[in-house]
């Protein structure tokens, strides 16, 4: 019999129905997100002033501009608008000064949520801060209200805005963008706040095989930030929807298993 999303005794394969039907085993996931994090792909290169090139291995993905970013303190600024450009791109400059500005507004919406989660990461929260029964003040509530205020602002990606509170609270806001809320809107439920309820429950119902996923990266990941369980959601949702899975697998394999050649 298959496991399920109630099945907590299950730590070995991840349920995640917003990524696909069928359960992701944990050795998968190993592999997907060594490929997101070490992968690289061949880029030629040549430089202005040359007359030929040469080929380059490059980062695969955007580990390396985005997670590996130092963390930054005070008020959100332009440091955060860099490590959001190194996920999503770059922005033109109207949309750079409207994103700054809107750092200003966001910020004491998103240090609301901090207090009100009391450190405590998404998945440990109670089901109440995402259903609109127990709003006003919820996380769930809040994390709105940031993604309704981006959306009336001409000129700035809200993607990029939630880049930004994503990096400073890694284990809080969710990294969506337009791929990964297509994803999780049909699962939807009538009386939730948003799309981060459903993150919430396959959180909440994969806890021991994202303990196992995690334990696990931290023995190849060796010296690096470990990767947040929400983070670890999003790379593996996100891979799922846009069809990048499979290469990113490939891509990992070698490097859980020195030796071994893609395939």
């Amino acid at each position: 019999m298959p496991p399920t999303c109630h099945d907590d005794r299950v730590d070995d394969v991840l349920v995640l129905p917003s990524a696909g039907p069928d359960p992701l085993p944990v050795d998968t996931a190993v592999a997907a997100v060594l490929g997101y994090t070490r992968g690289r792909r061949p880029l030629h290169f040549r430089a202005p002033n040359a007359r030929t090139g040469r080929w380059v291995e490059i980062p695969a993905f955007a580990y390396e501009r985005f997670d590996r970013r130092p963390g930054t303190v005070g008020p959100l600024g332009e440091p955060d608008i860099l490590t959001a450009e190194g996920l999503h791109g770059r922005l033109d400059p109207e949309s750079w000064s409207a994103m700054k500005a809107v750092l200003g507004d966001v910020g004491p919406l998103a240090d609301a949520i901090s207090d009100r989660a009391a450190g405590r990461p998404l998945g440990e929260l109670p089901d109440d801060e995402f259903s609109v029964l127990a709003e006003p003040g919820t996380v769930g509530a809040g994390l709105r209200r940031i993604r309704e205020h981006c959306e009336a602002v001409p000129g700035v990606p809200p993607q990029h805005v939630v880049a930004a509170l994503h990096h400073r609270r890694p284990s809080l806001v969710p990294l969506l963008h337009r791929t990964t809320r297509w994803q999780l809107l049909p699962h939807v439920r009538e009386g939730d706040s948003g799309v981060e309820a459903v993150i919430h429950r396959e959180l909440r119902s994969n806890r021991p095989a994202f303990a196992a996923l995690q334990e696990r990266l931290a023995a190849v990941l060796d010296g690096d930030r470990p990767l947040t369980v929400l983070r670890l959601h999003d790379i593996l949702l996100w891979l799922s929807g846009t069809l990048r899975l499979t290469h990113a697998v490939a891509l990992g394999q070698p490097v859980l298993h020195p030796g071994s050649r893609p395939v």
